[in-house]
């Protein structure tokens, strides 16, 4: 599921769409106003952020309004903590053998 998460991310349009429903819902025109795109544009861009799961849309009258999952950024999240985690160890014990090294000299 990060593959798919990730390639929706990959996108610039797509991404700032995301950080932008992190400061709260927005209409369809909304998102897209910023980025000078038609609306049909951004529509095709934010089913790509919904068939990932990463975006909610629901009808109000005529307009389409837009909603960030976090639960699904979450598992992003959580992801980067476990190889930041990883990579922390790794350079740790590589520090000790260093370390270590130096004082056989």
């Amino acid at each position: 599921m990060l593959t798919t998460t990730f390639a929706a991310l990959s996108d610039p349009t797509r991404l700032a769409v995301v950080e932008r429903l992190g400061q709260g819902e927005a209409t369809m025109g909304e998102l897209a106003a910023p980025h000078r795109i038609t609306l049909p544009a951004m529509t095709k861009h934010v089913g790509v952020l919904v068939d990932a799961g990463l975006v909610t849309r629901r009808k109000v009258g005529r307009t389409v309004v837009c909603t960030l999952r976090p639960d699904r950024l979450s598992e992003v999240q959580t992801w980067l903590g476990d190889l930041t985690a990883y990579w922390h160890s790794t350079l740790d014990r590589l520090a000790d053998l260093l370390e270590g090294d130096g004082d056989d000299d």
